[in-house]
């Protein structure tokens, strides 16, 4: 279970690090598409809030099944880099979805084995 520090539930990678961007602060919410993508073995999800907010980054598979979550927490206003390495999942097409405050958002990525 993850709690209010954040984490990593369900799979066995490495999230190497979710670093605040230095730049001025947003004014929306944002989520853009993960690069490398497609990828092998890691990637990046980048991600902007423009006010302080729960924050929830999971990954899904096509069936709609939970894989991983990659943010669990509250965050400042900022823009955010989640640097993923080691999925070990096969190659196909997964989903992340961002959740903060009032906002949600889906995109596709696709593993490359």
């Amino acid at each position: 279970i993850i709690g209010d520090t954040g984490g990593i539930s369900g799979y066995s990678g490495v999230v190497t690090g979710v670093s605040d961007v230095k730049s001025a602060l947003p004014s929306s919410f944002s989520l853009d598409q993960n690069y490398p993508n497609p990828f092998n073995p890691s990637t990046t999800i980048r991600f902007e809030i423009p006010e302080a907010a729960r924050v929830v980054l999971k990954v899904f598979n096509l069936l709609g099944q939970e894989m991983a979550t990659l943010v669990d927490d509250r965050r400042p206003a900022g823009k955010y880099d989640v640097h993923v390495d080691g999925l070990p999942w096969p190659t196909g097409v997964y989903y992340y979805r961002l959740t903060a405050g009032g906002f949600m958002q889906t995109k596709k990525m696709l593993v490359v084995q």
